[in-house]
C-alpha cells in the first residue's frame, strides 16, 4: 500500500502531467499514476479493482456505469444509452440545471469557506466528484461510507457516489465510534468519506486497526490537522483534490473519442441500490435498509401534492441530511428550483428570523422548542401584555375548533354517521360561534401573531415528521396561523407514506396516503384486516418500500410479507368515511397512537400507551423531557428531566422558596413536579405515581436520543434500571 498523501501535493505538477496521463495510447493504472505524481501517491490495487481510464486496445470492454441523463454529454455520440427520463436519482440535476441554472440552489454559511452555489455550479460539482471517485479507483456497486453532517459538500459527495453506480452508506458525526465501525464493516465499505479532521481523528485509532480502507476523503478542513501515524498506509484526499482530479479527467474523457469508444457503458437501473441507511431506531441494533433509485424517485415525483413549492422558495435545513426524511425532501425540493439554506440546531432561531424561509422540514422537538420559546416570551412580558396574549390565544383556539367543525375537518373514530338535520344544525351553530369570535381572532393576528411570524418565518408551512406531533402543538400553531403539516414515514419506506395536505390539514392525523401508496390496519394477533375506526397494527405498501435489510434476510422476512406489505410496528386507525357532518372531509386519514413495542403491560394485564401521557405532560413548562415506565409493574412511573429555571420560578411564585433563592432542594423539586404532572395528565386513562427526577438531559451525545431527536426508551430504562427498581420498593 502507498503511504499517506502529502499535505503539500502540487497540483501545478499534476496539471503539467495531464497530457501524458490521459494519452489514449496508454492504460494508466494507479501504479503509473503514482510514479508520475510522486507527491500525490496512490495505493496500488490489482487491475481488476481499478477502472480509472479506458482504452480499446489494452482493456476492451471497460465498464463505466453512468446516471444516463446526468452524464448524457459523456456517453457515446450515438446517444443510444442517453435518456431524457430520470432513471437514477442523480439524473434530477441535469433537469434542474436546465430549468433553474443561475438560481441559487444551496447556501452553506457555517463552513469554512461559506458557500453559495447555483444549480449549474452544483451540477458541475457533482459531476466532478463522480469522476474523481472513478479516478481513485472506486467501482460500481462498491459501498462507500459517507460519515458527515449537513453541508453542500455532503450533497455533492452523496450524489457523486450514486452517479457512478456505487452505493453510499451514510451516518452523521455524532454517532458513537463503535456504532460507526459496525456500520462500516457490516456494509463492507471500501473507503471512507468523512466530515472534517476533528471527526476523523476521533475515528482513526479504532478504524486503523479494525477496518480495511482503500482511501479516505476529507470533505472539510486541512489534512495537516489530521493525527499522524494512525492511517499511514491509506491515501487521504481532500475534497478539492477529488474535484480537481474529476474535472481534469472529465475534460480528457469528453475530448478523447478513443477513450469514450473503448469503454463499455452501462446505465444505472432504477432497481439498483442507491444507498444503505442504517436505522437509528429507539430499540435494538441498527439494520441496513437498502433503498433503490426507484424508491427515492417515487418520493421526488410524488411529494409536490404535499408541499406545492415554487421556484425561489427558501427551505431551512437543520435535520441530519443523511437521514432519509431530510434527504428525500431535499431531493424533491431541488427539482423545483428552491433555495436550500443549511442551518444548525444552535443557529436555528437566528436563521429563521434572518432567512424567513417559506418552509421548514423538521421533527416534533423543534416545534416544541419554538412553542416553548413563544410561551416564555409571553410569560416574561408585562402583566397586561401577558393577559392580552393569553386571552387572544384562547379565543383563537376556540375559533379554530368551531371552524374545523363547519369545514368538516373534525376528526372522529365514530363510525356512525349523524343524520342530515343534526349535521346541518351542528354546522350552523359552529358558524355562528366562529363568526362571533372571528373579529377577535383577526385582531389577535395583527397585535400578537404578526410579531411571532416575523421571528420564526415559515410563511407557507412547517412539515413535521420523524415522530408524533403532540396535539397541543398542533392546535397552538393552527391558532396563531402557522401551518404545520404532520406526516409519517419510516426509513424502510424512503420514508414518506402519508402526510396532511394544505387543503385537507386534519389536526390530530398524519393525513392521507401519498400517491400509489396503500394502508391497512390489522389485528396484531390474527392479522385480520380491521374496519375503519378500529385500532391495530398499521401496514403499508407502495413503490417506496425498501428492497430489504442488507445481509439480514430474517429481519427482512419479519418486516415484509410476500405481498409487499411493510409492518410499520405502529398502532393506529383509519378514519371512517362520512358524507355529512363535522367529519365529512376526514375519511381515509390515518391516525397513529404510538409504537407497538412501546406499549407497557402492567402486572394487572392492562395495556398502556405511554405516548398519550408523555404528550400531556410535555405541555407543562416545568417538564423538559419525560419517559413513562412500568412494564410488569402494578402502576406507572416516570423519569423526568426538569426545566430547572422554570421549576425555580414556579417555586418562588408558590412561596415554596424565598424570592431570592437560587436553588431548589431535591425533595421540593420532586414534589412540585409530581403536582405538575398530576395536573396535566389528570384526563389521561392512566395516572403516574412515583417519579424519578434526573439532572442529565437525554441527548444524542450521551446515546439517549436518536439523530432525529427521538428518545431511546430502552437506553433510558437501562441507564436508570436501579433507580427505577427503587421507585417500586
Amino acid at each position: 500500500m502507498a503511504t499517506l498523501l502529502s499535505s503539500t501535493s502540487s497540483f501545478d505538477y499534476y496539471n503539467h502531467s495531464l497530457h501524458f496521463l490521459f494519452s489514449p495510447s496508454k492504460l494508466h493504472s494507479p501504479r503509473i499514476l503514482a510514479s508520475k505524481l510522486p507527491e500525490l501517491r496512490f495505493p496500488v490495487f490489482s487491475p481488476s479493482k481499478s477502472r480509472v481510464f479506458c482504452e480499446s486496445k489494452t482493456q476492451e470492454g471497460q465498464i463505466r456505469r453512468c446516471s444516463p441523463l446526468l452524464e448524457k454529454a459523456s456517453l457515446p455520440s450515438n446517444g443510444a444509452l442517453a435518456s431524457d427520463e430520470w432513471k437514477a436519482v442523480p439524473d434530477i440535476w441535469r433537469s434542474s440545471a436546465e430549468k433553474h441554472g443561475d438560481r441559487v440552489a444551496v447556501v452553506d454559511p457555517y463552513h469554512d469557506p461559506p458557500s453559495t452555489m447555483t444549480y449549474k455550479q452544483l451540477e458541475q460539482e457533482i459531476l466532478d466528484f463522480t469522476e474523481g471517485l472513478r479516478v481513485i479507483g472506486v467501482n460500481p456497486e462498491e459501498k462507500v461510507a459517507l460519515f458527515a453532517d449537513n453541508s453542500c459538500r455532503w450533497l455533492a459527495a452523496d450524489q457523486g457516489i450514486m452517479a457512478m453506480g456505487a452505493i453510499n452508506v451514510v451516518r452523521g458525526s455524532r454517532s458513537a465510534v463503535e456504532e460507526l465501525l459496525h456500520i462500516y464493516n457490516h456494509s463492507e465499505s471500501v473507503g471512507l468519506v468523512v466530515d472534517n479532521p476533528e471527526f476523523f481523528n476521533r475515528l482513526a485509532g479504532t478504524f486503523s486497526s479494525k477496518a480495511t480502507m482503500r482511501f479516505i476523503v476529507l470533505l472539510w478542513g486541512e489534512k495537516v490537522c489530521l493525527s499522524s501515524g494512525e492511517t499511514h498506509s491509506v491515501p487521504i484526499f481532500s475534497y478539492k483534490e477529488i474535484i480537481e482530479l474529476g474535472r481534469e479527467s472529465r475534460v480528457a474523457h469528453i475530448d478523447s473519442h478513443d477513450a469514450r469508444q473503448g469503454c463499455k457503458y452501462e446505465i444505472i437501473g432504477s432497481d439498483d441500490i442507491a444507498t444503505i441507511v442504517y436505522t437509528s431506531g429507539t430499540t435494538g441494533n441498527p439494520k441496513g435498509v437498502m433503498l433503490t433509485h426507484k424508491n427515492l424517485l417515487h418520493q421526488i415525483e410524488n411529494l409536490w401534492d404535499v408541499v406545492p413549492t415554487e421556484a425561489g422558495d427558501r427551505f431551512l435545513s437543520m435535520l441530519p441530511t443523511w437521514h432519509v426524511y431530510e434527504r428525500a425532501c431535499e431531493y424533491f425540493t431541488f427539482t423545483h428550483g428552491i433555495e436550500q439554506v443549511y442551518s444548525t440546531v444552535r443557529n436555528l432561531k437566528d436563521d429563521l428570523r434572518h432567512y424567513q424561509p417559506q418552509y421548514l422540514i423538521s421533527v416534533p422537538l423543534v416545534y416544541e422548542t419554538l412553542y416553548r420559546g413563544i410561551q416564555k416570551q409571553i410569560s416574561t412580558s408585562s402583566t397586561i401584555r401577558k393577559l392580552i396574549a393569553v386571552s387572544f390565544i384562547r379565543v383563537s383556539l376556540a375559533y379554530m375548533e368551531f371552524k374545523r367543525i363547519y369545514e368538516g375537518l373534525y376528526l372522529t373514530r365514530n363510525t356512525e354517521q349523524p343524520s342530515y338535520l343534526a349535521s346541518m344544525l351542528d354546522c350552523l351553530w359552529a358558524r355562528i360561534i366562529a363568526a362571533i369570535l372571528w373579529p377577535l381572532h383577526v385582531l389577535a393576528k395583527k397585535l400578537v401573531y404578526q410579531k411571532i411570524h416575523s421571528s420564526i418565518g415559515i410563511s407557507k408551512a412547517g412539515v413535521n415528521g420523524g415522530g408524533s406531533l403532540p396535539m397541543h402543538l398542533d392546535k397552538f400553531f393552527e391558532a396563531i396561523g402557522v401551518t404545520v403539516q404532520n406526516g409519517y414515514g419510516l426509513t424502510e419506506s424512503s420514508p414518506v407514506v402519508a402526510c396532511r395536505r394544505p387543503y385537507c390539514n386534519v389536526i390530530g392525523s398524519i393525513g392521507h396516503p401519498i400517491q400509489h401508496t396503500e394502508f391497512k390496519v390489522v389485528d396484531s394477533k390474527t392479522g385480520e384486516v380491521l374496519p375503519p375506526g378500529t385500532r391495530g397494527i398499521v401496514k403499508v405498501r407502495g413503490p417506496q418500500v425498501m428492497k430489504g435489510y442488507y445481509k439480514n434476510p430474517l429481519a427482512t422476512k419479519q418486516a415484509l410479507d410476500e405481498d409487499g406489505w411493510l409492518d410499520t410496528g405502529d398502532i393506529g386507525w383509519i378514519a371512517p368515511h362520512h358524507s355529512v357532518g363535522r367529519s365529512r372531509r376526514c375519511g381515509g386519514v390515518i391516525v397513529l397512537e404510538g409504537r407497538a413495542k412501546d406499549t407497557i403491560v402492567l402486572s394487572s394485564g392492562e395495556n398502556v400507551e405511554p405516548l398519550e401521557i408523555e404528550e400531556a405532560a410535555m405541555r407543562s413548562s416545568l417538564i423538559q423531557q419525560i419517559v413513562v415506565v412500568g412494564q410488569d409493574q402494578r402502576r406507572l412511573a416516570a423519569i423526568i428531566v426538569p426545566n430547572k429555571d422554570e421549576v425555580l420560578q414556579a417555586a418562588k411564585v408558590s412561596s415554596i422558596v424565598d424570592p431570592d433563592a437560587v436553588d431548589l432542594g431535591r425533595d421540593k423539586m420532586t414534589s412540585l413536579l409530581y403536582e405538575e404532572l398530576s395536573k396535566w395528565t389528570s384526563e389521561c386513562s392512566f395516572q403516574v405515581r412515583p417519579i424519578l427526577v434526573v439532572d442529565e438531559p437525554f441527548t444524542i451525545d450521551c446515546g439517549l436520543m436518536t439523530p432525529t431527536m427521538k428518545i431511546r426508551r430502552d437506553q433510558v430504562v437501562a441507564k436508570y434500571k436501579e433507580e427505577i427498581a427503587n421507585l417500586y420498593k
